[in-house]
């Protein structure tokens, strides 16, 4: 709801509202769900941008480095949390008129006498953080969780938004991530760097001063062990296997196309860096 009202207000104008009406949908002899309907007058967003609002890595387009950059990393941590607590949340939006978000969320009804005595198995609930609900863990074929604390990662990204949202998800993984904003920052980092000190190099594709291609090769060509050996993630906004093609030939381990699944993600980094 903190994601949600921030958003109504950061992209709202002067004079605007902020609305929430709340309302119980239907009740049961153990379950309840609840309604709230949270509006705002403020800039709205566009059609286009408004079926990928949820998409945590979405790929911005050249004019997208607008107002609504914003909204992307709150709105993806919404969605997961609603899911997880078997909710449903809609948006509807018009340019310059406003936006409406519409959240169900379903509860267990406790017994009277249960929340007398607060010693229910009923109302002992697990303390997740908002942490631990991002996690999604991947599993293997196994069942077993995938692990990635303590992997050492370095990020080259330079769309702040995109930083934001994948720094946060790698740490709350466990990972430990050094953030550069293009190609030619990898290569210094990287180059000036003890040998060892990065277990993989998250690269995407499309960067200014130096693409992720471009820094691939010249990570590779350097005279040390790691620069030969250490896996290389591609991250394009290209699907195309031509595109693929040409990210592993430039010396790159794995080609993943956004927006990005934060499970595979995982699971990439985990099975290269085991």
């Amino acid at each position: 709801f903190l994601n949600i009202y921030g958003n109504c207000i950061k992209y709202n104008k002067v004079g605007g509202y902020v609305r929430t009406d709340f309302s119980c949908v239907y009740k049961t002899s153990d379950k309840v769900l609840y309604e709230w309907t949270i509006s705002d007058n403020g800039v709205g967003m566009n059609e286009e941008f408004l079926k990928h609002i949820f998409e945590p890595f979405a790929q911005e387009k050249s004019d997208a480095r607008s107002i609504y950059q914003g909204t992307g990393l709150g709105m993806a941590i919404v969605k997961r949390l609603i899911d997880k607590m078997d909710g449903t949340v809609k948006t509807i939006s018009k340019k310059d008129e406003g936006t409406t978000f519409v959240i169900r969320i379903p509860f267990k009804t406790a017994d009277v006498q249960d929340v007398k005595n607060n010693n229910s198995e009923e109302l002992i609930t697990q303390k997740k953080t908002e942490k631990e609900y991002m996690k999604g863990y991947a599993q293997k074929n196994t069942g077993e969780a995938l692990d990635i604390t303590g992997v050492r990662l370095l990020l080259a990204e330079d769309n702040k938004l995109n930083q934001e949202i994948i720094e946060t998800f790698l740490r709350d993984e466990g990972a430990l991530v050094k953030t550069v904003s293009d190609g030619q920052q990898a290569v210094e980092e990287f180059g000036m760097c003890k040998e060892g000190t990065y277990d993989a190099i998250l690269m995407d594709v499309m960067m200014p001063k130096l693409d992720g291609m471009t820094a691939t090769r010249l990570i590779r060509a350097m005279d040390r062990e790691d620069a030969r050996v250490i896996p290389i993630i591609a991250m394009t906004a290209n699907a195309f296997e031509e595109d693929a093609r040409k990210c592993i030939a430039a010396g790159m381990n794995v080609h993943m196309a956004k927006p990005l699944d934060l499970d595979e993600v995982i699971e990439v980094i985990a099975r290269l860096c085991s």
